[in-house]
Formats: C-alpha cells, sequence, structure tokens
C-alpha cells in the first residue's frame, strides 16, 4: 500500500473508553527534557522551543481528554480539554464544537462545524490533541497556527467525488473573537513548540519586546473580538487514492488595525497556505508553504510584519525493515519575518527535526526527538543574546500513555 494511502488514513492512537452515546478518549504525557541555557518565549525570552533556560530532568508535559458525543447517525460535539502545569488555569479547553455530518448524496457530500476548533490548515497535525502523530514538536507553520489561531464560529466542507480523478473539495468559513492573531508573529518571530494556546489563556510577549516598544502589557488574549468584523477564510482541495492531497487556502481575520479594546489592539492578518502530501512503498511526504502578513495601526502610520515559512516532512515506517511498531521521521524547515523600515526585528531561520517513534501496545507511544535550529535577529542582542545569529537544540524524551 502507498504511504499516501497510510497517510491519509492513518487513524489517532487511542484506546477509547465506550460509555454508550459518549466516547472517551486522551492520554498523559510524561517527558525527559534537554532543553537550551536560554529561557523560552513562554516565559518571557526569545528562545524558540516549548522549554528553556536549561530546564531538564523529567517532567509531566499535559494531559489530554477529548470527548465525543453520538447525537445521532449525522450529528455529534466533541470537546477537547487539556491540563497542563505551565497553565495559568492550569485546565483549558483546546476545542469545543458540534458537527453535522450527513450520508453522502451521489458524488456529493458535505459536513459542517460549529464552535472554536483549529481552522481545516494543517496536514501535519491529526492526532488527538491536535498533535502530530511524526514528531512531538510540529512544524514552524503549525506551531504558529496553533499559538495564535482558532476558528470560533463555522466552517463548512464541500465535497464532490469525481470518480477516476479522485474528490474535489471546497471548504469555507466565517468566526470572530481572533482580532489579536498576529502579536507573536510580528513580536515575537516563529517559534516551534507543541503546545497550542488554550480557548481561556492569553499569550506571553518576550521581555526585550514589551521594553523596546514600551508596551502597555505583556500578556495578550487571543480569542477575543475587538473590532465587531468577522474572519473568513476558504480553500479548495484535491485528494485521490495511491496518489496524495493538494490543498490551497486563504485566510483573512479582518483585522481592523485601528481598533483597539484597552491595551490589546486588533491585527489586520492574512496569508496564503499550499499543502500536499504523497508517498510510495512505506516512506510518505509532506509538505507546506506560508506566507502573509499582519498590520497594526500606530500613531505613526501602519507597521506591517510579511511572514514566510515552509517545510518538508517525511516519514517511514520501519516494518519493511523489520523494525515492527518503529517509524522514523525528518523535517526540515525554513521560516523569515520582515519589519520594513525596522531591520532589528527581522528574522531569518531554519531547523531540521529528527523524530523516532514506538508503539508496540496500542496504549503506549515513546517518541524521542531532536530539533537543531539556526535563527538570526538583532533582537537576540538586547535579550543577552552573544550574538545576533543564534544556534539552539532541544532533545525530548516522551513516554504517552493512552486512555
Amino acid at each position: 500500500m502507498l504511504a499516501a494511502l497510510l497517510f491519509a488514513q492513518r487513524a489517532p492512537a487511542r484506546a477509547d473508553i465506550d460509555l454508550g452515546a459518549l466516547t472517551v478518549s486522551g492520554y498523559g504525557d510524561i517527558r525527559a527534557v534537554a532543553s537550551p541555557s536560554q529561557s523560552t518565549w513562554l516565559n518571557g525570552g526569545l528562545s524558540k522551543f516549548r522549554y528553556g533556560g536549561n530546564e531538564g530532568d523529567f517532567r509531566f508535559a499535559e494531559g489530554v481528554a477529548q470527548g465525543d458525543y453520538r447525537i445521532s447517525d449525522a450529528a455529534s460535539f466533541t470537546a477537547v480539554a487539556r491540563a497542563e502545569p505551565e497553565q495559568r488555569s492550569g485546565l483549558d479547553l483546546l476545542e469545543g464544537y458540534f458537527s453535522w455530518h450527513p450520508e453522502a448524496q451521489g458524488a456529493w457530500s458535505w459536513s459542517v462545524k460549529t464552535g472554536a476548533f483549529f481552522p481545516a490548515i494543517s496536514l501535519e497535525n491529526d492526532d488527538l490533541g491536535w498533535t502530530s502523530p511524526y514528531t512531538l514538536t510540529p512544524s514552524a507553520i503549525n506551531s504558529w497556527i496553533g499559538e495564535e489561531l482558532r476558528t470560533i464560529g463555522s466552517e463548512g466542507i464541500l465535497r464532490y467525488n469525481t470518480g477516476a480523478l479522485g474528490t474535489l473539495s471546497f471548504t469555507g468559513a466565517i468566526f470572530c473573537c481572533n482580532d489579536p492573531a498576529g502579536v507573536l508573529i510580528a513580536d515575537r518571530g516563529w517559534a516551534m513548540d507543541d503546545r497550542p494556546t488554550g480557548l481561556f489563556s492569553d499569550v506571553r510577549e518576550p521581555v526585550a519586546t514589551v521594553k523596546l516598544f514600551h508596551l502597555a502589557d505583556s500578556r495578550t488574549p487571543l480569542f477575543i473580538d475587538i473590532d465587531g468584523r468577522p474572519g473568513w477564510y476558504a480553500g479548495l482541495g484535491w485528494q485521490m487514492a495511491g496518489i496524495g492531497k493538494l490543498t490551497v487556502l486563504r485566510y483573512d481575520n479582518e483585522g481592523d488595525p485601528f481598533r483597539s479594546s484597552g491595551p490589546f489592539a486588533a491585527w489586520d492578518t492574512r496569508f496564503w497556505s499550499y499543502g500536499a502530501r504523497t508517498g510510495w512503498n512505506d516512506l510518505g511526504l509532506i509538505a507546506q508553504g506560508l506566507q502573509g502578513q499582519t498590520v497594526i495601526g500606530t500613531p505613526f502610520g501602519l507597521s506591517y510584519t510579511f511572514f514566510q515559512s515552509g517545510f518538508v516532512l517525511a516519514s517511514y515506517d520501519l516494518d519493511g525493515m523489520g523494525l515492527e511498531d518503529w517509524r522514523a521521521s525528518v523535517r526540515g524547515d525554513v521560516f523569515q519575518t520582515r519589519h520594513p523600515g525596522f531591520s532589528l526585528m527581522n528574522e531569518d531561520g531554519n531547523a531540521v527535526t529528527l523524530a523516532l517513534s514506538w508503539q508496540g501496545i496500542n496504549w503506549l507511544r515513546v517518541t524521542g526527538e531532536l530539533i537543531a535550529m539556526q535563527s538570526r535577529k538583532g533582537e537576540y542582542l538586547l535579550a543577552g543574546f552573544p550574538a545576533a545569529s543564534v544556534a539552539q537544540d532541544e532533545f525530548q524524551l516522551s513516554t504517552k500513555f493512552f486512555f
């Protein structure tokens, strides 16, 4: 079987608890971590990873639980919650939505989601808790999507099965309450971490950025409405069994860059996303690119941040080599931001991620991951880094217990 088919149909690892109409699944994640000496951005630093400041030893990373309540054959409700030590509220929701997915009518089928959920952009994060089954840490693109974006509204997908030429799909969504999206990519730049922002949480901007721009607040709630204008995204997809999948999507939160609510401003954030997935034999490939801009109003006019990133991921099922239940993955990322008229905040970087995972038991997965990153940014000097070009590495060994 082609790896493209494996990628398209790979089921998330779980050992579901069936309570009749309600199905509950989840995991607990315990890790050993060797992190960079610089403080992580989650604690106000400029280190790019989830952990930093020489945080090491063993730690409880998080616990995630998903409940799926079956209302009928065509309707269901899903909620995903996370408990995490560094989360200010302790327990938070990642998603909560109602879905309607009636049976296909001939070649046509459709589905609708309403509530709060991750937008249909990633080809990488399709496991329980919006994680990746291939690496612990998603790409820079999908790290940022998890950090800053959430669809609080409705998303519909219309599909047409052409038969011999595969399935065409159109995705459209209208949402509110994501007006601050763009603040991290502008003020912090790209990062790589597997900690999406909870619906009732906020994000911290780097201390160096807060001092540089004399910001009124160092923490920003992302899922709020400021300007009363709905955002949208729309995309096209093509998928064919044995060949792969192609996607293109346009996203625009329609933020009014001159509107604010107290110390929190709306950002006008828009981008294009392109994705592809294919493979052969035991090898699967995923590629994604994202390019866009975010804009905020200042007393001197509009301030622009242009951003772009791309990655290629290869994942190989080692069963054919006699290593049953093992999977090896490698990913290369490149990323960049540009701030016209303020080159101190410009960023150029790249990263290589290596991961090896074993899941010989349905309820247990062990994954080792190493990320080597090189990033150049003038702001590093303000944060006490020895140079504007910084190399950082992070190693994690994760043991996930599924239920």
